[in-house]
């Protein structure tokens, strides 16, 4: 806000004008960056690209639940197996193209020796994708501190 000028006498009210030159002055700047950097946007570099024809995505790969419960019972796609049918089918399944993926779900309480089995069944059948199923809402109670 500008006020009047030096002098003591005289009119001592504010001075109501706005003061227009910085505004001016930062304006005149940004005229001229724009004004330099506008040319350099609109270049390209001309360069000849190879065409070619793409083939279309292939499809996403089938999946396969694998369960195994608390008890060690074994679960192809919700239907309860034993191991022998388990062990034919990831042989079948080792042979489709696109190779399906194995998603394995094991309780909580199931013995880490049944599930190392059932992926050494998996690896000798030939089956590569093996992921491991979790469900990340649900806390261990043994890790939750007690108050």
């Amino acid at each position: 806000m500008a006020f009047g000028g030096f002098e003591q006498k005289g009119n001592t009210s504010p001075m109501a004008e706005i003061n227009m030159v910085p505004l001016i002055d930062v304006m005149l700047v940004l005229l001229v960056i724009f004004i330099i950097t506008a040319p350099l946007l609109t270049h390209a570099v001309k360069i000849d690209l190879p065409r070619t024809t793409a083939d279309s995505t292939p499809p996403a790969p089938n999946k396969i639940e694998f369960s195994i419960d608390q008890a060690g019972a074994l679960f192809w796609n919700g239907e309860p197996v034993d191991k022998a049918t388990a062990v034919t089918r990831m042989q079948e399944a080792s042979q489709q193209q696109p190779q399906p993926e194995l998603h394995l779900r094991a309780d909580r309480d199931t013995k880490y020796q049944v599930i190392a089995e059932v992926m050494a069944e998996a690896a000798k059948a030939g089956l590569g994708k093996i992921g491991f199923v979790s469900d990340p809402n649900v806390q261990d109670a043994a890790a939750t501190p007690q108050r």
